[in-house]
């Protein structure tokens, strides 16, 4: 068993930036499709909703980060105030390791979310309002880049082949369905608080919370495959990755937090009650009425999957150690 040295910050910045990335992501295709598509705009409030959302996750996680690096700890202790700014060497040179194009992108998708959420801020704000041409040049350009970030929380672990349990192509893959997962969750917990309740007639006229759910159970069996290949990948890689593994398998040390909390928790249970509402819907054209205490509290064990999953992979890479290269 080795040391850990990356602990509840950095975990949080995964799971912070993946989710800010994922419900940017999300308003964002929901706009376009919605504000000239086949939806008309009726989905506009959706967007509204994760385009609020996504910059705060992005800026705490960042933050948290920042404040992670050692510097800060020795800067305050020693006086040496100016260390305080050190992280700004990561923007002084640019070159295309992950951590330096995953700083360029995490820094745009915060500017570019401000200004897109901005574009909301306005009680009138609408479909053909006078700020629909920026909103909706903002949301081409948030689409790839939300999308570059929440693949580069995981490509920043999978980077490092020394650490055999980080080193799969698959990681990537793993954290971009995570955090488009969990930024429907948020979006569709912001729509739950702030949203009004309607009759079975008014869910007949507006589907976008069908639209939502039925995307995060496609969401959530993707994870599902995600994982598998993860598993899979590993177990037929000979040597350190298919031993690496070993901790989150029956037995293992983080086999229950993986298999109860991710797996079981975090991705069945709220797969089966959403199929549960999403079926009479597909199949027989039901109304889609979910109670809003249900779809709080899908939408929270989501959440919480989603940081249970960055909290096991950044620790088991660290307790299996590393190899030589």
């Amino acid at each position: 068993m080795y040391e850990t040295h990356w602990g509840l910050p950095v975990i949080s910045y995964l799971f912070l930036a993946g989710l800010g990335a994922g419900a940017l992501t999300v308003s964002a295709s929901v706009l376009l499709r919605g504000g000239g598509g086949g939806f008309g705009g009726k989905h506009f409030q959706i967007a509204r909703y994760g385009a609020l959302l996504a910059p705060l996750p992005l800026i705490i996680g960042t933050a948290m980060i920042v404040l992670e690096l050692g510097t800060f700890q020795a800067a305050i202790e020693n006086g040496e105030f100016l260390k305080l700014f050190r992280w700004i060497n990561l923007f002084l040179t640019v070159n295309l390791s992950p951590m330096n194009i995953g700083s360029w992108a995490l820094a745009l998708c915060i500017i570019v979310s401000l200004v897109y959420a901005y574009t909301f801020l306005s009680s009138g704000a609408g479909v053909d309002d006078d700020k629909a041409g920026l909103r909706r040049k903002l949301a081409w350009i948030s689409v790839p880049l939300g999308i570059v970030v929440a693949i580069y929380t995981g490509v920043l672990l999978g980077a490092m082949p020394s650490r055999p349990f980080w080193n799969s192509p698959v990681l990537a893959l793993l954290f971009l369905v995570s955090a488009l997962s969990t930024g429907v969750a948020g979006i569709l917990i912001l729509k739950a608080i702030f949203g009004h309740e309607g009759s079975a007639e008014d869910a007949k006229k507006d589907q976008s919370e069908y639209l939502l759910t039925s995307s995060d159970l496609l969401l959530l069996g993707f994870e599902l495959v995600a994982i598998f290949l993860f598993l899979m990948f590993a177990n037929l890689t000979i040597g350190a990755p298919a031993a690496a593994i070993s901790v989150i398998l029956p037995g293992g040390s983080l086999a229950l937090v993986f298999w109860g909390g991710v797996v079981v928790l975090g991705l069945l249970l709220p797969a089966l009650i959403e199929l549960k509402y999403v079926l009479p819907t597909l199949l027989h054209k039901k109304p889609f009425v979910v109670p809003r205490g249900m779809e709080v509290l899908v939408s929270v064990i989501i959440l919480i999957g989603g940081f249970l999953l960055r909290y096991v992979v950044v620790i088991a890479g660290q307790v299996t150690g590393p190899v030589g290269i």
